[in-house]
């Protein structure tokens, strides 16, 4: 593939909500600009952007695919995205190196969750957007009605800037607006015919619309706009540009993916409207050190690491070495390459604004700077969303549980939305990810690349246990004779609680009855009996010990006996100091739209959670509340289905307190269960 200029480049994100065509017209536009030679299709695995093999079995898309592609002397690097929740990290990797969207919405559904949260974040970062309608050859397929709801539920001005000719079944083509020229398709070529007398005054319309948007573009054309002159189609065309690169207007195509209606139009659109990378970069730029930004990590079973990236200052070439400021490590970069799905293709150098790839760094990960040698720059990493839902797995086999921690520290470096570990108070390998989907997911991919099977066990909760009342001069005595040097250790203990610290020792010893050599032991003994509570096994936290007396042996007497002892007393006292059962309670904030704020408020109160405040927070209602950590096992899942999808939620410790009675005995129960089965 040859080296294009920075203003011969759109880096473009084929972004959408599940099932609305994103694949299938990433396909259609690398059939139609020649990488290709045959459409697949999403249902029968076989297209070029879908082909992890969780793809294919699911028909969906789960990781973003670089698939760069040449028309009319443009360079097109299309990022394809999944537009399933559970991987929005991957829209988030992409939006931030992308200098437009291409959102694709489906002629009968309209917007969606995942469109309104894809257009939240494109409106956060700033991105320009460009909507494309497809599946117009669908029933009940309706453009007018999808263009009229966009203005209702999205920000930004939309505006046509084609219309359909026909629908469901008859659709067939489109008018372009700008040009009033009409085109029908032919195996994916547009061929200009009349436009159809009956679209005469629909075209008028909505073509007075288009310039009226387009006047707002440059101040020029605004006021001579405004001075009733007619604009020339030059004039609407700048206008448009500006309007689009400024994330003002938002112009709306449309067609169908599958039958390849409209699909090459989009890709003509995209080379005359979509913004280059200059529209964020100055030129200048060209002209200074090399710096680029690694977006994103594919492990490959036969190239090993593959990084993808985009220069954002300079010009790269192979063989160089760069500086990684993140990690403080210089990275040999190799052979440069692009990539067409899972094909790689090289390159002699990358321009500015550029994205490419490159193989086998040693430490370079996700949201990694690379620059020339003190080049003082390190860019912003991307702010992935926070994952929410975890599961507990084990290792079917001791074989696997050797080899799972290097193959979760292998996809966590792909997967930045993916959280692991080893809970020291459950003793459970715990897993965070985005949603049901996801889990499964990486589960698959533990076996399928590693070859590491595991299963999900129910999640522990790390409940604790304390006490309420007081012990005092609690005995501990241990005394053991069998030949030889016999075993002697004797102490009195009191116990108390103590808020405001986890543990507290103390020793009041008069005389020597304990000699000084053995009360570390006693401490020790103390401790170690703190991590398996009387109740249910839980650690034990924020209770004072004060060693008060004791007695001695001579010959016998050992800092072994003396932690036994020290074990036999803790027991005894806890027994005696009214022990209880306590649990996480945890600091929950949830976004969530005004329409289900009842459905949380009342979902929270069942969880025995406590609402303690709400908020306006952007668009969206922000409620702060507390609920105990048994209860919120499953949000993540609850939460989705609630709000259809479109709430959102982080949640972090705050403080333990005591377990209601009735689930305290319950608890209990199931531990002592456990403890009995295994």
């Amino acid at each position: 593939m040859k080296v294009y200029p920075s203003q011969k480049i759109r880096n473009v994100a084929i972004v959408a909500h599940q099932g609305a065509g994103k694949t299938s017209l990433t396909e259609g536009l690398i059939f139609n600009t020649g990488v290709i030679n045959r459409l697949g299709k999403v249902d029968e695995g076989n297209t070029v952007a879908d082909y992890h093999p969780e793809e294919i079995k699911r028909n969906i898309t789960v990781n973003t695919s670089l698939v760069a592609c040449e028309w009319q002397d443009h360079k097109i690097n299309i990022l394809d995205t999944p537009g399933f929740t559970d991987f929005f990290g991957e829209v988030e990797g992409s939006v931030r190196v992308a200098d437009s969207l291409v959102m694709v919405m489906d002629a009968v559904a309209g917007v969606e969750v995942s469109t309104e949260l894809i257009w939240d974040l494109a409106d956060e970062k700033q991105v320009p957007i460009i909507v494309f309608i497809n599946k117009m050859d669908r029933e009940n397929a309706d453009f007018y009605k999808v263009l009229d709801s966009l203005p209702k539920m999205l920000s930004r001005h939309t505006v046509a800037v084609q219309l359909p000719i026909g629908q469901e079944a008859a659709f067939s083509g489109v008018v372009d607006l700008i040009t009033r020229k009409a085109y029908k398709y032919d195996n994916g070529k547009a061929v200009e015919i009349a436009i159809p007398e009956n679209m005469a005054d629909d075209v008028e319309h909505y073509r007075e619309v288009l310039i009226e948007v387009a006047a707002e573009g440059e101040d020029d054309i605004t006021i001579k706009y405004l001075d009733g002159e007619e604009l020339t189609d030059e004039e609407i065309v700048t206008g448009l540009k500006a309007g689009i690169a400024g994330g003002k207007v938002v112009p709306v195509l449309c067609g169908s993916a599958l039958k390849n209606i409209g699909v090459s139009t989009l890709a003509d659109f995209l080379n005359k409207y979509a913004p280059s990378p200059l529209n964020k970069l100055d030129e200048a730029l060209a002209k200074k050190p090399t710096a680029l930004f690694v977006f994103k990590t594919l492990a490959d079973a036969f190239v090993g690491k593959i990084s993808l990236f985009k220069v954002y200052q300079g010009t790269l070439k192979g063989d160089t070495v760069l500086f990684n400021p993140n990690k403080e490590i210089d990275e040999k970069l190799g052979q440069l390459s692009t990539l067409q799905g899972k094909t790689s293709v090289q390159v002699s150098e990358i321009n500015l604004g550029d994205i490419g790839i490159v193989a086998k760094l040693t430490q370079t990960g996700t949201n990694d700077t690379l620059a020339a040698k003190n080049l003082d720059i390190k860019f912003e990493p991307i702010d992935f969303s926070t994952p929410t839902l975890r599961v507990a797995i084990a290792p079917k086999s001791k074989g696997d549980e050797d080899k799972l921690g290097n193959a979760i520290a292998r996809l966590l470096e792909e997967d930045p939305t993916l959280r692991y570990e080893k809970n020291v108070e459950t003793k459970q390998t715990i897993l965070t990810g985005m949603g049901e989907t996801h889990i499964n997911i990486v589960m698959e991919r533990l076996q399928r690349k590693f070859g590491v099977e595991v299963n999900t066990i129910d999640l522990r909760i790390p409940y604790r246990e304390t006490i309420r009342g007081t012990a005092s001069h609690v005995e501990g005595k241990h005394k053991k004779q069998s030949g030889g040097h016999g075993q002697f250790g004797h102490v009195f203990i009191d116990m108390e609680p103590c808020y405001d610290r986890d543990f507290v020792f103390e020793e009041k010893i008069f005389g020597g009855s304990v000699p000084k050599q053995y009360i570390p032991a006693v401490e020790k003994g103390i401790r170690e009996s703190m991590v398996e509570g009387i109740l249910a096994g839980y650690t034990v936290s924020n209770i004072k010990v004060t060693l008060t007396d004791g007695s001695y042996h001579d010959v016998d007497s050992s800092e072994m006996a003396f932690k036994i002892a020290a074990n036999l007393a803790f027991k005894k006292a806890c027994e005696q100091a009214k022990p209880i059962l306590l649990e996480p309670v945890m600091d929950v904030e949830i976004l969530v739209p005004d329409q289900f704020m009842g459905d949380i408020m009342g979902d929270m109160n069942s969880r025995r959670g406590r609402i303690m405040g709400m908020e306006k927070f952007g668009k969206v209602q922000k409620i702060k509340a507390q609920a105990p950590l048994a209860e919120m096992v499953r949000y993540s899942i609850d939460l989705k289905s609630i709000t259809q999808g479109r709430g959102k939620f982080t949640m972090t410790f705050s403080r333990y307190e005591e377990v209601p009675g009735m689930i305290a005995d319950k608890v209990i129960a199931a531990a002592k269960a456990e403890k009995e089965n295994s």
